[in-house]
């Protein structure tokens, strides 16, 4: 893990730990942590619109392969300014890579359950990643949680840091609305490695799952939602602010979970898959309970119910 990322971590003031102890266990000087944060000019969040719209087309490029890239348009960069940025942003070539980022010290890694697995039902398997999110000025971070089976999201968030506390909300939001997973799957990013997010879990008794580094096809269809929202809104318009932001993602994942169509799911919403097969579950479920439970034969399906847009 990146400097900049370990330096996001640190509480200030410090609750449980003191700032000195914080930067002793993340290897960090005091001085970066208390130094005032450097303001990202216009020209770089303009080639950080840019560096997002050609990760999404190519994104096998590391730094090297991006700078050339973005010389061919007569932007006269180097390489060392396009890393920086590329950590800025959080992103790195999706390519095998062993070593390239670790998670923060004594953090856990999980082994990747799902490799020959079988998902055909809802609740099997969620799945989270964070992605970057351009504006006008600025910029913020987006994390999601979808359900694998029916590509439904059931909770997202918006951070102007990359720390933890917006991943671990919306954990809280989706676990409380759509029930447990058995299994949730995300990569090794500090975020979803720390104790806050991987407790929320481990209680319940979801079985926690984790990408091999860099291996961005396994969590395929996380990445093809943030190819989906970024094409269809984030770079078709600027957001002023963050609340112009929230309200246009808002809106399209009410539209992406109640209106847009899946050709892989015979066309029809990802709510509507999620719905049903719960609906199905339920049904099973009521049918073996009922010589044993008959006074239970009518009783309401225990999922929520809830509308996406509430969520937004």
């Amino acid at each position: 893990m990146s400097a900049p990322d370990r330096r996001a971590m640190v509480e200030r003031p410090g609750v449980d730990l003191s700032v000195r102890r914080q930067c002793a266990l993340l290897n960090l000087a005091r001085s970066g942590v208390y130094r005032p944060k450097s303001v990202i000019g216009a020209g770089d969040l303009a080639l950080m619109r840019r560096i997002d719209e050609l990760h999404l087309q190519l994104p096998f490029y590391g730094s090297r392969r991006m700078t050339f890239e973005l010389n061919k348009e007569d932007r006269g960069v180097n390489r060392k300014r396009v890393q920086r940025l590329m950590r800025v942003m959080g992103i790195e070539a999706l390519v095998p890579r062993p070593g390239t980022s670790k998670p923060a010290p004594g953090h856990k890694i999980y082994p990747y359950l799902l490799r020959g697995l079988a998902i055909a039902e809802p609740n099997h398997v969620w799945a989270a990643d964070i992605t970057y999110i351009p504006m006008a000025r600025g910029f913020l971070y987006l994390v999601a949680i979808i359900d694998w089976a029916s590509r439904a999201v059931l909770a997202w968030r918006l951070s102007n840091t990359i720390d933890n506390r917006f991943c671990v909300e919306a954990l809280e939001e989706a676990l409380e609305r759509y029930g447990n997973p058995k299994i949730f799957n995300t990569d090794q990013g500090a975020q979803f490695t720390s104790a806050a997010f991987t407790d929320k879990l481990e209680k319940p008794g979801v079985a926690i799952s984790m990408d091999g580094r860099g291996r961005f096809m396994d969590n395929i269809f996380i990445e093809r939602l943030w190819r989906s929202i970024k094409y269809e809104e984030v770079h078709l318009k600027a957001y002023a602010d963050g609340r112009e932001a929230r309200a246009g993602i808002g809106s399209w994942m009410t539209f992406y979970n109640f209106r847009r169509p899946h050709q892989a799911m015979n066309n029809q919403t990802p709510m509507a898959v999620w719905r049903d097969g719960m609906d199905k579950i339920e049904a099973a479920a009521r049918a073996v309970d009922m010589p044993l439970r008959l006074d239970n034969a009518n009783a309401l399906p225990t999922y929520p119910q809830h509308n996406q847009h509430e969520a937004a």
